[in-house]
């Protein structure tokens, strides 16, 4: 019997198209670019990979197509040690992410493909995969009904739910009561303030500000982690290598602070390889990493 955290990440699947430019192109421009590569993707796909490569047993709810790219991605993520008896096999094509690297940051175009066939009926058919979980693990790259009625199956199971809202979609009351933590970004903690009290609910956030750190509530109370220093390479996934190792950390019954410290660093380690899943590090690394700048003893 494993003594393993066990994670139910529901989320996309997509292979990442990437090319390298010394510019990023204004509106109507033209630029060279360099190094163009394929790397697997997608946020609910980077998540689960996160989460296994530290350790936790990992199931995975989604969809790939049948073609190169869905045979590809599939077999990667078996290879990852993740289970893939919840990912649905379509005649739709795979979910594919355009992505520019220029100047230490990204821009991201991403076309769902059967990412959308991600249903609640799909949710329905392996909710057992939820109840047997420790924590959930859900982000907006599939159909906001989805995401609804899986917050809601694990919500009566009384399993806790990490919600990652990117790339943001107008969430409802019910989805910010039944929650147990959301991580935004600046940008979408800004947009979530058009949908709910941001005060109401301050004490499930857990707010990435990229190389700022990270900033979180604890008694009412506004704490903050600073940023780790690294050499940038790519930052494509250092958001979601966070949010699968807070979600490790959470369902191994550490502490928020102790959470995020370790998502921190998973995060800042990932940014210093290509490829969102590439640069994904190991437990033994990231604690390693932490000793290191003297945060772990």
């Amino acid at each position: 019997m494993s003594n393993k955290p066990t994670i139910c990440v529901i989320g996309s699947i997509n292979m990442d198209l990437t090319i390298n430019t010394n510019k990023m192109p204004a509106q109507g421009e033209t630029v060279l670019g360099k190094n163009f590569a394929q790397y697997p993707g997608g946020k609910g796909a980077n998540q689960a990979v996160s989460a296994a490569r530290l350790g936790a047993n990992v199931h995975m709810i989604g969809a790939v197509g049948s073609d190169a790219f869905g045979d590809t991605l599939l077999s990667h993520l078996a290879s990852e040690q993740i289970n893939v008896e919840g990912i649905k096999v379509s005649e739709y094509p795979t979910g594919v992410a355009t992505i520019i690297l220029s100047e230490n940051d990204n821009r991201i175009i991403v076309s769902p493909g059967c990412n959308e066939l991600v249903s609640p009926d799909l949710v329905e058919t392996h909710k057992q995969m939820i109840k047997n979980s420790n924590v959930v693990l859900i982000q907006l790259e599939i159909p906001i009904e989805t995401v609804k009625y899986a917050v809601k199956v694990a919500h009566e199971f009384e399993v806790p739910i990490v919600l990652n809202p990117a790339p943001y979609q107008r969430l409802s009351k019910d989805l910010f009561n039944n929650v147990t933590y959301l991580t935004p970004n600046e940008i979408e903690l800004k947009e979530m303030q058009n949908d709910t009290d941001i005060d109401s609910i301050k004490e499930k956030l857990i707010i990435t500000k990229g190389d700022e750190g990270v900033q979180y509530y604890s008694k009412h109370s506004l704490s903050n982690v600073s940023g780790f220093q690294v050499e940038v390479k790519d930052t494509t996934g250092a958001g979601d290598t966070f949010n699968g190792a807070f979600a490790m950390q959470l369902a191994n019954g550490a502490s928020i602070h102790e959470s995020v410290l370790f998502a921190n660093a998973a995060a800042a380690l990932s940014i210093t390889k290509a490829g969102a899943q590439k640069g994904m590090p190991t437990n033994e690394e990231v604690e390693k990493f932490m000793k290191e700048r003297g945060v772990l003893h």
